[in-house]
């Protein structure tokens, strides 16, 4: 998204590259947990790690599936049916074969992020499709991708106890498309995790209750 001088500082576009470094950063960190973690919640989330990766696959797709047909829905998503494999769980249409083991698992949310990618370089830029956050472009499907492996990733660290700091150049770029109205002078990484309600900033409590603003804009 570009901004005007009136508006504001210059800011460029987020991009299928910017998603395929995000998926492929993630699942490289993910990679490196221990085979028996998967079961532990995943951070503040109430699902399991596995779930989680799950979950984010599914996200990854189902943007990818808005984005597919010749003329999207505007007023619903494409009707697959998501469904929880237990109370509480996640309600997915993408699920991964537990007998797959992590390996698996992290290919299933490599395919998906791939399906998104390719959507997200082929879809016309005129492209419109339904989002519960505002009917979105291919760059705005492009950075929910993003935020949505970004701050999963996070979830999944903490609960497998890895490390994740993801480039701040990709936290500012998905901030300026769909938080436009989060703080400019905070390092970008935190802000991200701030506008999603996982974290405080300075002066500024978590937040309990959140949303992005996937519109396109001029």
């Amino acid at each position: 998204m570009s901004r005007s001088a009136e508006t504001g500082p210059s800011h460029s576009p987020v991009t299928a590259d910017d998603l395929d470094l995000a998926v492929r950063l993630a699942v490289a960190v993910l990679r490196r947990a221990p085979a028996t973690a998967w079961e532990g919640k995943a951070g503040s989330l109430e699902w399991d790690c596995w779930e989680t990766v799950e979950h984010l696959s599914d996200d990854l797709f189902a943007y990818a599936a808005q984005l597919g047909l010749r003329t999207p829905p505007l007023d619903r998503e494409v009707p697959f049916v998501w469904e929880s494999r237990r109370p509480g769980g996640p309600a997915n249409a993408i699920h991964a074969d537990r007998n797959a083991g992590p390996d698996g698992l992290l290919q299933v949310l490599e395919a998906s992020g791939a399906l998104l990618i390719a959507m997200a370089r082929t879809a016309p830029p005129q492209t419109r499709a339904h989002h519960v956050f505002g009917v979105s472009d291919p760059e705005g499907f492009a950075a929910m991708g993003i935020v949505e492996t970004l701050v999963h990733t996070h979830d999944l660290a903490q609960g497998l106890g890895l490390a994740w700091n993801p480039p701040a150049e990709l936290c500012s770029r998905v901030l300026a498309r769909l938080f436009p109205d989060a703080p400019s002078s905070t390092d970008p990484w935190p802000t991200l995790l701030w506008a999603t309600g996982r974290a405080e900033l300075p002066g500024r409590p978590r937040l309990t209750t959140w949303r992005w603003d996937g519109t396109v804009r001029p």
